[in-house]
């Protein structure tokens, strides 16, 4: 694992958002998360296989999805800043920390 993904998994969510704010671009905000979430992907189907790129991939998407609703709630950045410590939280539990355990393992 080049990169690990819960940093790269939280930057795109918050990346995306700042990006699309900013801009006022929605489309190139988007581009940022799916950038983020292409290699996400990847890296959990060579580390941890489909079921858990499945369960990662909708923590991640699931999240873009509902800090929207959560935004009416406790506003945007929060809601943003929620859902990525959120996403990146849940790779690294389910996905880098497994990867690093297996880098770091003497042949």
């Amino acid at each position: 694992m080049a990169i690990p993904t819960a940093p790269v998994v939280a930057a795109s969510l918050v990346g995306g958002y700042a990006v699309a704010r900013s801009t006022k671009n929605r489309k190139l905000g988007a581009a940022v998360l799916g950038v983020g979430g292409v290699y996400a992907k990847t890296e959990w189907m060579k580390t941890s296989g489909p079921a858990t790129t499945a369960l990662l991939s909708g923590v991640f998407y699931g999240g873009f999805g509902l800090s929207h609703p959560l935004a009416k709630k406790i506003g945007a950045w929060p809601s943003v800043l929620t859902v990525a410590g959120v996403a990146g939280a849940a790779a690294w539990a389910l996905n880098d920390r497994k990867a690093l355990a297996a880098e770091t393992v003497p042949a």
